[in-house]
């Protein structure tokens, strides 16, 4: 774990200094984090992950390409020492991340609701987290990828909330509040295996889905906005309430 940390803290440092076209507009106070926090209620046997920023919160959202290839996915990531296994994944090398994202082009909820209308497959554009697994690739320009695996692979295990992708990816359904400067959501203390000791940083970045390139990742990290720690140390811990 520590040496793919310092290997993904070189690969967020180089990619500052890169830009693509799309990224740059999206690139405003909404996206810089300014201070973070995970805190355990016990009376409600829950964490609650907080994200503030400088502006508002999951007001800027991706437009929309029309297509899934290309569709642009913004995201508020917590990167975590949790391991693979405390969120229903089998054990693979990455870092256990709660994205909070939102992508108008497709939806990767199918068992969810967010927007209420009692149609399952339109509501990408509502924030909403899922359980990834972010590994290092340097074919994108941030240096980061969800991680992918063979359909054929017998080893994999996913959550059986998963959107039937071959990544590590979970849809895991839980509520995320957008309020003025703050973006949270509350996770029941059983959906992680009970963990409450582990460590977190906190990333804001710009996402794309490629399905046509085959030298490109399903979903890489081509922007990070904002990373709350500077050097994606994982420096914070849980705190209790």
């Amino acid at each position: 774990m520590k040496n793919i940390i310092l290997t993904l803290v070189f690969i967020l440092l180089v990619s500052t200094l890169l830009a693509c076209d799309t990224c740059k507009k999206y690139n405003n106070n909404d996206l810089q984090i300014i201070k973070a926090s995970i805190t355990h209620d016990a009376t409600i046997a829950s964490t609650i992950w907080e994200i503030h920023v400088k502006g508002q919160a999951g007001k800027t959202t991706p437009a929309p390409v029309g297509k899934l290839h290309g569709a642009p996915v913004l995201g508020y990531v917590f990167p975590t020492t949790l391991q693979p296994t405390d969120v229903g994944f089998s054990y693979t090398e990455g870092i256990v991340a709660l994205a909070l994202t939102s992508h108008p082009d497709f939806d990767d909820t199918p068992l969810w609701d967010e927007n209420s209308d009692l149609i399952y497959d339109n509501d990408g554009i509502i924030w909403h987290p899922h359980w990834v697994i972010l590994y290092k690739d340097e074919r994108v320009e941030g240096g980061l990828s969800v991680k992918q695996f063979k359909k054929t692979d017998p080893t994999v295990k996913l959550p059986p909330t998963n959107p039937g992708m071959p990544m590590y990816m979970d849809s895991p359904g839980f509520q995320v509040v957008t309020n003025k400067s703050s973006i949270k959501v509350i996770i029941p203390d059983y959906r992680i295996q009970n963990k409450t000791d582990f460590k977190f940083d906190a990333v804001s970045a710009y996402m794309q889905v490629n399905t046509e390139i085959k030298d490109k990742p399903m979903l890489g990290v081509y922007k990070v906005y904002s990373v709350l720690s500077k050097d994606l140390s994982l420096p914070y811990t849980v705190k209790s309430k």
